[in-house]
């Protein structure tokens, strides 16, 4: 019989974290049993899981503090034999442990931490918490450097007990050669005129991503560069005011609002640059995904970003909600061939070197083994 690992979440609508656990699952139910549990809704990702195989739990949790949401969890844990929790981020962190506490065999958690919130602060009662909640058996993991600080600054979680892997990316799916007429084909499928450039943005539509500044530094670029086009690709809370502002912007014939999309490797394709600007990060999938597919990156100097950006060398970096900035960045990139060539070259083999899915497929199984025995 496999060994039954739980990933526990917020919920599986498409996310960094959310793709990240997907993937978990898939490399490793050769050796394990793997479940999901959501504390707050299904998400898009749910029934995709089910159609593999997956069993996927759902446990409504309540505003404030939901008990009765902990005794569900923890009848569900009994009932699935669960061996090993892989909590992803805070909350499942901290429902994971208050639900294995019922329990008289207690499986070990492993808690990833994935990114922070905006502001980052110091919670003392959250502190004092951790100290109970974390036992001696349970591992952390922190997707980068700046992650692991404010996990020891801001949780009073000991250092010594952090490890970062970075995130990874499945190279195979992003390095694909794309000649140039297959190129045009794809822009012509697409509508997307010969002389155009497009500018693309991956992200949930959540207010840490920050699109409405990325809306009022496009329309400064577009009035520069008329043949620009802005796509946005996610769903998320904020799709109505995004669309407000593209509308009060001028900008309906510039902007597309494409949704999740399963085929975001061919979009990377066919555009011209990426561009994130977010006001908080861990190490963003879509940056990485957007090198290894040989796009130059224009990003906000937040969180994780500069571990994967080096700015002028791999990648341009500008200061947050600065709109005027990013513009600037964006207009180099899109005005500066030769620059945009050798951003895209840096930053694809620096990938490589750094945030392959095979490095950290391997360090995650191998906390896992590390774990379960």
């Amino acid at each position: 019989m496999k060994p039954v690992i739980c990933h526990v979440l917020h919920s599986l609508n498409t996310g960094g974290a959310e793709v990240l656990a997907c993937e978990f699952g898939r490399r490793h139910r050769d050796k394990y049993d793997v479940v999901y549990v959501c504390l707050d809704e299904p998400g898009n990702l749910s029934a995709v899981l089910e159609s593999e195989g997956f069993k996927v739990f759902v446990l409504d949790r309540k505003p404030g503090f939901d008990y009765g949401l902990t005794k569900r969890f923890s009848r569900l844990l009994k009932d699935q034999r669960v061996a090993l929790v892989h909590a992803h981020q805070y909350a499942p962190f901290f429902y994971s442990s208050i639900a294995r506490g019922l329990l008289r065999k207690r499986p070990p958690i492993l808690f990833t931490e994935h990114g922070r919130a905006f502001p980052d602060v110091r919670r003392p009662k959250r502190c004092l918490a951790n100290r109970f909640l974390l036992k001696p058996y349970d591992r952390i993991v922190a997707v980068g450097e700046q992650v692991k600080r404010a996990l020891v600054s801001n949780e009073d979680l000991p250092a010594s007990r952090i490890e970062v892997i970075y995130n990874g990316v499945d190279v195979s799916r992003y390095m694909v050669a794309c000649t140039k007429p297959e190129r045009e084909e794809l822009r012509e499928e697409l509508g997307v005129g010969e002389e155009t450039q497009v500018v693309i943005q991956v992200a949930r539509l959540n207010a840490l991503k920050d699109h409405h500044t990325a809306l009022e530094a496009m329309a400064r670029v577009i009035r520069k560069i008329p043949k620009t086009e802005f796509w946005i690709v996610g769903e998320g809370e904020e799709r109505s005011g995004i669309e407000a502002d593209i509308l009060r912007l001028g900008l309906l014939d510039k902007v597309r609002m494409l949704g999740n999309r399963s085929d975001v490797n061919v979009l990377m394709r066919v555009a011209d640059m990426f561009l994130l600007t977010s006001v908080s990060e861990g190490i963003p999938l879509t940056v990485i995904e957007a090198m290894f597919s040989g796009l130059p990156c224009v990003c906000t100097n937040v969180g994780g970003l500069p571990e994967i950006i080096e700015h002028e060398r791999n990648g341009l970096l500008a200061e947050a909600r600065d709109p005027e900035g990013l513009a600037t960045m964006v207009e180099r990139v899109l005005t500066d061939s030769r620059m945009s060539v050798r951003l895209a070259e840096a930053g694809c083999e620096g990938a490589l070197a750094r945030f392959s899915d095979g490095a950290m497929q391997g360090a995650y199984g191998r906390v896992y083994e590390q774990m379960l025995q």
